[in-house]
């Protein structure tokens, strides 16, 4: 058993503590921030899905109109060979492209934002941009090469892949009876059917690799937090950027005190009477009545200061007043500037009268 317990932490460096939010605060700047790229691929690709299935006629159409527009009606378009009719038929072609790819590009448009926006917010920043030494060095290339996040990627693929293609199979088997039909169907109800069929697939896999994601979230949640942990260590020495470091606050507090100290020497002369304990306590009172309702300590002190305040005293032709309780009582209850309170006034006062009376003589 030590008599002094040893936190072998400050030595060894390791990481055992919880990020601090000025270390977190930190990472979100410098990029490191905490999202699943499956949670936006497999959402997205949900919606995607949903949306065919909601709008395939709207898309099916359009889609039948660019066809017979490209095809079948362009021998009917005035002055197709000229710079007018290629112009036209370009223009009736971009809009009915674009009422075809709109609703399924901008869903994964706006899916993609939303997705992002809540796992990490609005940020904007450009530190991950800039230029570093240590991005091209090749022993780091190869420690990331060799360490278990390409690994753990690479079984993700796998799982995701079986799991897809598990799911795909096992569709396209069940629809297997129904495909017989396909031969004496019309080319029209062909295509419906696939359609059918593909968004089948896409709902099943999307549900799939969403529950995929969910877990995969939970992963990266667990590797964010141990790439933001820091060592005792590392929180002494925020604390110490925080807070300042205790050796030079300690210097400033000291600067301030001799500061203040100063000040107060150079109020002394200002006195009307030094009351002592004699050798303890110091205690300078200085009352206007022209100006000041009450008497005021402009210093005090103790043992050495009060040495020093009654040698200024006595440079000045001050008078001193040995009164031990009085003494004590203003040391311990009234502070440098303040007045002296009620309870004390008689006594000070007999101090002042004393005082006055002497300057008189």
């Amino acid at each position: 058993m030590y008599l002094f317990p040893i936190d072998l932490q400050l030595f060894t460096g390791e990481k055992t503590e919880k990020a601090t939010p000025k270390k977190r605060k930190e990472a979100r700047e410098e990029g490191q921030i905490l999202q699943s790229k499956e949670i936006n691929s497999a959402l997205i690709l949900l919606c995607t899905f949903f949306v065919l299935s909601l709008m395939g006629n709207f898309i099916y159409n359009n889609f039948m109109i660019f066809t017979k527009n490209l095809f079948v009606d362009m021998k009917d378009v005035e002055g197709l060979f000229n710079t007018n009719g290629i112009h036209k038929l370009f223009l009736n072609s971009a809009l009915l492209t674009i009422k075809i790819v709109v609703p399924v590009v901008g869903t994964a448009l706006v899916i993609g934002v939303i997705c992002s926006y809540m796992q990490v917010g609005f940020l904007f920043t450009t530190k991950p941009l800039t230029p570093k030494l240590s991005r091209i060095n090749p022993i780091n290339g190869m420690k990331k090469f060799f360490s278990p996040k390409p690994i753990v990627e690479f079984f993700k693929s796998i799982i995701k892949l079986f799991a897809v293609g598990y799911i795909t199979f096992s569709y396209v088997l069940k629809q297997s009876n129904n495909m017989v039909d396909l031969i004496d169907m019309e080319i029209i109800q062909i295509i419906g059917y696939l359609g059918k069929v593909t968004v089948g697939i896409g709902f099943r896999a999307a549900i799939v690799l969403m529950i995929l994601a969910v877990l995969d979230y939970y992963y990266q949640k667990f590797e964010y937090e141990k790439e933001l942990k820091m060592s005792k260590q590392e929180i002494k020495e925020e604390y110490k950027q925080i807070e300042g470091d205790p050796q030079i606050k300690g210097k400033i507090k000291e600067r301030q005190r001799q500061m203040a100290m100063n000040r107060m020497m150079q109020d002394v002369p200002k006195a009307d009477v030094i009351i002592t304990n004699p050798t303890h306590y110091a205690i300078a009172i200085r009352y206007d009545s022209t100006l000041e309702e009450a008497p005021v300590v402009l210093a005090k002190g103790k043992d050495l200061i009060a040495q020093k305040i009654k040698q200024i005293a006595s440079e000045n032709d001050i008078i001193m007043v040995e009164n031990r309780i009085l003494a004590r009582t203003l040391y311990s209850t009234v502070e440098i500037g303040d007045f002296i309170p009620p309870d004390l006034y008689q006594a000070v006062a007999e101090v002042l009268a004393y005082v006055y009376k002497v300057k008189n003589m």
